[in-house]
């Protein structure tokens, strides 16, 4: 049995600034270009989001962030957190990682007075869109950067604290 372990670190360790090239790269591949949305560093530090860095058996096999967002008109939620920056590269997919990343984001979100966890994707990214959905997030109405965009996917979950 793997060792998996999540670590909180800044948004430019090199493990992470690795893995942000390769989903980069997936990007251009599947949508022709990177995802230019604006992040800031600062965004991903509590008490503002808190950022994520999965091993497994030390390698670095996924991350993920979450950061304070304006109001969205999400399944009543009035504090709510957005997931950025979610990937878990091939070779450690279907191994928990995603999973377990996900469920420390939602924790500690809700740790930090969030009350609704949103995110959005593209719907060609479709294991992606199965995979929220599987952990309970509901289709809400778009928001953010991506809004207007065709095929964008929007989602959300009540998060207990």
């Amino acid at each position: 049995m793997p060792d998996l372990t999540l670590h909180q670190v800044p948004y430019d360790d090199p493990a992470v600034v690795a893995l942000t090239a390769q989903v980069q790269a997936y990007y251009r591949e599947i949508y022709g270009g990177p995802d230019d949305s604006p992040l800031g560093d600062e965004e991903l530090v509590p008490p503002a989001g808190t950022f994520l860095l999965a091993r497994l058996d030390g390698d670095p096999a996924g991350m993920g962030g979450w950061r304070r967002i304006g109001a969205v008109d999400a399944l009543g939620g009035e504090r709510p957190a957005e997931v950025r920056r979610m990937y878990t590269p091939p070779a450690a997919r279907h191994r928990g990682v995603a999973r377990a990343l996900l469920g420390e984001l939602e924790r500690t979100a809700a740790a930090h007075g969030a009350d609704v966890m949103v995110l959005s994707t593209g719907g060609v990214q479709a294991d992606a869109v199965a995979f929220y959905r599987a952990c309970g997030y509901v289709d809400i109405p778009p928001f953010g950067h991506w809004a207007a965009s065709p095929g964008i996917v929007c989602l959300g979950r009540r998060l207990t604290g």
